[in-house]
């Protein structure tokens, strides 16, 4: 299955081929004490059990060092991320400091999620300018809570989410570049189901990642989300929103045909138990302010046979149900 890409799309896909060509590879970590890299691992793994039991989920679906690897990966968004959604005055200088002990030099001893990061991005040889975008994704929120129109949005999206993807593709293993476009429409249809999810709890926060543009087509403004009140308007703005999302789930699952046999249903398991969540915002009514959309570890479990399935054959003529 394939899709024409958009003007955004075409953005992105250029952005990340100049990061494809970056490698991290070069020379190994100089940490090759195997006592210090299990207890950095063995960090990572509870950090991500902790903060997603989803990825936790779908990542224990590789094989070992790949798991260990997608786990650090986790780790490292997860703190680049608290450095600003707890932000202090020093929040640049200590973003700049992270930066510097996860891409630019080898990492302080006692930090584990730097010293698992760095062997990871080695050992796989992940493009090290993915993490610089990372970071520079997640230092938006230190000064920008507000995105005029999609296309915008969807630039923030690649900074924070899309380069997850594709840092995580060279953990997976992948074919050919004919995997990056998947990999960001991926990206994009995560991070706004988060966005669509969050919308109550990023307003606390001072933040709305909803497109300004798009509210108004609805006739809603900030007004309406501080209100935090489910009106036909709200309703009908959210199911425009989800289609939007679910359209680029279906034409993103298709591209898990790329990767390695061995992270195919990992990364399906990912995608189609994120896309879940949209069904159980439908399912609350669009109440995303005074409930947080999740699956749980039950109805998790009882998609897997299912996504197994559709990850073997590839998503042909396949309706991905949630």
């Amino acid at each position: 299955m394939t899709t024409a890409n958009t003007h955004w799309e075409n953005e992105l896909i250029s952005l990340a081929s100049v990061a494809e060509k970056s490698y991290n590879c070069d020379d190994f970590s100089t940490i090759q004490d195997e006592d210090v890299l299990q207890e950095a691992y063995q960090h990572c793994d509870e950090l991500t059990k902790h903060h997603s039991k989803t990825f936790f989920m779908a990542s224990s679906l590789l094989p070992l060092d790949k798991r260990r690897g997608a786990r650090a990966l986790y780790a490292f968004c997860r703190v680049s991320d608290d450095l600003v959604d707890r932000p202090r005055e020093n929040s640049l200088q200590l973003l700049s400091e992270w930066r510097d002990n996860t891409i630019d030099a080898q990492p302080v001893l006692g930090d584990h999620v730097a010293i698992a990061w760095d062997h990871t991005s080695r050992l796989f040889c992940v493009p090290w300018l993915y993490a610089e975008q990372l970071i520079d994704g997640v230092a938006m929120d230190l000064r920008k809570n507000r995105y005029q129109t999609f296309q915008e949005l969807t630039a923030y999206c690649y900074g924070v989410a899309c380069t997850v993807g594709l840092m995580s593709m060279h953990i997976i293993g992948f074919k050919t570049d004919d995997a990056i476009p998947y990999a960001i429409r991926l990206g994009v249809a995560l991070q706004l189901t988060n966005i669509l999810r969050d919308v109550g709890e990023d307003w606390t926060l001072g933040r709305v990642y909803l497109p300004q543009e798009e509210l108004r087509m609805f006739q809603l403004d900030d007004s309406d989300i501080a209100a935090g009140v489910v009106t036909d308007a709200w309703r009908e703005f959210m199911r425009y929103q989800i289609h939007r999302v679910r359209n680029l789930y279906r034409s993103a699952l298709p591209g898990v045909a790329l990767l390695d046999p061995d992270g195919r249903f990992a990364i399906g398991a990912a995608g189609e138990l994120y896309q879940a969540i949209l069904s159980e915002i439908e399912e609350n009514d669009y109440d995303v302010f005074n409930h947080r959309a999740y699956i749980g570890k039950i109805d998790k479990i009882r998609r897997l046979p299912g996504i197994w399935w559709r990850t073997r054959t590839g998503y042909r003529d396949e309706i991905i149900m949630n």
